[in-house]
């Protein structure tokens, strides 16, 4: 009898992915778990490097081929306190952005709050990883993860949480990232050792925070807070409703492809929270 090949998952090592990851090396144990940064998980993907990854949303949007084969996700339904933008400047009068290299989704999302909203188009700029607000003389600055969390010294005309900007405008969640599956790749048994991996990561938080929170800089109840408050791990159907809505201004602004209007944002089975 011909051995089943280990189902290649990818996930990454932030603070907010490791609900979505506890024991799944455990759960999916005829799959194989590595970690790496969200850009090169979405690169990897497509590469066939991986079978299956948590990839960021715009990334899905990009090919119309993925599909989504959890109900497990990261998203928010308000403040999600680790994706910022500080303006210098009063919003309308930004015209220089400078973008955390950390998060694709991140950057289209403050990009379509920005141009949506107020019809501002900045001129875009990278900041490095490693690199801080000081570093640049951008109009606004996007940060993401624990930089975010703990804020940059200066004085901000503005200061944005796109989690709660979305939502208030939207009035709809946001989903930064989900798994998703690359065409013909058997991913029986996989979709439930992720919905289950999760279930128990939110049943163990208080554990989690209290390992994790050293490395972010934040007492154990910072870090339970942010896990427990600020992060949603359902893709229920507000959450679709959400990334559908972000699908629509990212392919009308050009961030997204306008066949990826034709995919079903709904894995199998999905709860309907």
């Amino acid at each position: 009898m011909v051995k089943r090949r280990k189902t290649k998952i990818g996930a990454v090592s932030y603070l907010n992915t490791k609900p979505l990851v506890y024991q799944l090396d455990k759960l999916a144990i005829e799959s194989e778990l590595m970690f790496d940064l969200p850009s090169r998980l979405a690169d990897r993907l497509a590469a066939s490097d991986l079978d299956i990854a948590l990839i960021p949303s715009i990334e899905f949007f990009q090919n119309p081929s993925y599909t989504i084969v959890s109900d497990a996700c990261i998203g928010c339904r308000g403040p999600v306190l680790s994706v910022k933008l500080f303006s210098r400047v009063p919003i309308a009068q930004i015209k220089t952005l400078a973008l955390d290299e950390g998060s694709r989704t991140s950057i289209a999302l403050v990009r379509t709050l920005l141009q949506e909203r107020y019809g501002v188009v900045p001129r875009l700029e990278s900041l490095p990883i490693g690199s801080t607000v000081k570093d640049t003389a951008a109009d606004a600055v996007l940060l993401i993860g624990d930089r975010a969390i703990h804020p940059p010294e200066g004085s901000f005309a503005a200061t944005w949480d796109l989690g709660e900007e979305w939502q208030g405008w939207s009035h709809l969640p946001f989903v930064f990232a989900m798994w998703v599956a690359r065409p013909d790749v058997d991913w029986t048994g996989v979709d439930v050792a992720l919905s289950t991996a999760r279930d128990l990561g939110l049943e163990h938080l208080s554990e989690i925070a209290r390992a994790e929170a050293p490395a972010v800089d934040l007492t154990n109840e910072e870090c339970l807070s942010y896990l427990r408050d600020n992060l949603y791990f359902y893709l229920g159907q507000r959450e679709q409703r959400g990334l559908d809505l972000f699908r629509r201004h990212a392919v009308h602004l050009g961030l997204a492809p306008p066949e990826c209007l034709d995919v079903s944002l709904a894995p199998a089975d999905f709860v309907k929270l």
